[in-house]
């Protein structure tokens, strides 16, 4: 993607336009900023767009501690996560969060460590009060929270039963994977029968990072949750490319935390065998290898905006994908002690995206692949 495809164009204003004429979310106007950018239609680099206003933000990357979680994760120890101190989550807070920072609805799912600090029966039951929780939210305020759904990994048989339960007797919107389990990452082949189910079912998939454990990383001086997630994130990413998991399962939509980690910085160098002598005498009749169409696997996921709506972030991902495949993520309430000043959990977007763009960062790729969220919202 080149640098002119970020600039206002007349196509993209009136697109803006109509929908401003043709749609009120929330009872507000969704584009306060439209004459403002009209002016900047032309020129030679994008001007910063105001954010839309009124409550219009679908939010893909945020979290859920319901009591019994929270209660189960404080008695087996786990009083941080990442490096950042459990906080306290609520439906009423979670309600101001957004109507603070315009957003209509959060997409929740657990963090790290999900279901995988207990084994056997509690694990599954843990699960199971999850989904059901989330569910039952729902059902009383469908239109300001969606969820995916909590597995009991690395039981994969147990998983794939509760697959069952949360997405067809439950009608969750995705599932939730971690980067790894005990050290083993999405694409080993233990976890093969899974996928092949999530394929069958052509699955949204939020993949988030696992906290590593302390003997096998450096000690440095800042929680994991700043760096280290974001390494565990791309070594996830790669071994489902490496190991042909894309290949074989195409119909799972894979969204990646934290604008990808380095995975898309990576991309060049896990792509050198496309441009060496083996890729380009690899016959056309025979399929190609991962390593030979890194570049297409790389522009398949979905990428974050949470905690990475930087400039350099957001133009990195990219690099290696469009704007279809990003999506608005806050990381709420995990990220909470992080928003000070504004509070916007997205605060620089508007110096990537022009408002059309925004509006389908932070709207449009949500619903087009959430329907029974979007059906919800109406």
């Amino acid at each position: 993607m080149n640098q002119d495809d970020h600039i206002i164009t007349r196509r993209s204003m009136i697109r803006a336009a109509s929908v401003t004429a043709g749609a009120a979310i929330a009872g507000k106007t969704v584009f306060a900023g439209a004459t403002a950018a009209a002016d900047t239609a032309g020129a030679d680099t994008p001007a910063p767009a105001d954010p839309p206003a009124g409550r219009y933000r679908i939010d893909m990357h945020a979290h859920f501690l319901p009591p019994r979680y929270r209660e189960s994760l404080l008695a087996h120890g786990h009083f941080l996560i990442g490096g950042y101190p459990l906080p306290e989550w609520s439906p009423e807070a979670a309600v101001s969060f957004m109507d603070d920072w315009g957003i209509q609805a959060q997409v929740l799912s657990v963090s790290d460590p999900a279901v995988a600090f207990v084994r056997g029966a509690e694990a599954h039951d843990l699960a199971r009060y999850c989904n059901d929780y989330a569910s039952d939210l729902i059902a009383r305020q469908g239109d300001r929270f969606g969820a995916l759904a909590t597995l009991p990994m690395p039981d994969v048989a147990a998983s794939i039963s509760e697959l069952h339960h949360a997405l067809d007797v439950r009608g969750l919107d995705g599932v939730t994977l971690l980067s790894a389990y005990d050290g083993i990452y999405l694409g080993d082949p233990r976890f093969e029968p899974l996928m092949a189910e999530l394929n069958r079912r052509k699955a949204y998939v939020f993949i988030h990072p696992a906290s590593i454990p302390a003997d096998a990383k450096p000690e440095l001086p800042l929680p994991d949750f700043l760096a280290e997630f974001t390494f565990d994130t791309t070594r996830a990413a790669i071994l489902l490319m490496t190991t042909g998991v894309l290949d074989r399962y195409p119909d799972i939509r894979f969204q990646l935390s934290h604008a990808g980690g380095t995975l898309p910085f990576l991309a060049g160098r896990l792509g050198v065998v496309s441009a060496s002598p083996v890729g380009e005498i690899w016959p056309d009749t025979l399929p190609k290898v991962s390593l030979l169409h890194t570049e297409e696997l790389l522009s398949r996921f979905y990428y974050d905006t949470a905690l990475s709506s930087h400039p350099s972030a957001m133009g990195s991902a990219l690099s290696v994908t469009d704007s279809s495949h990003i999506v608005f993520g806050s990381d709420w309430p995990f990220s909470q002690l992080t928003f000070r000043g504004s509070g916007d959990p997205a605060p620089r977007l508007q110096e990537t995206f022009d408002i059309a763009g925004r509006l389908e960062v932070e709207r449009d790729n949500q619903l087009r692949e959430l329907p029974g969220l979007a059906s919800r919202i109406g």
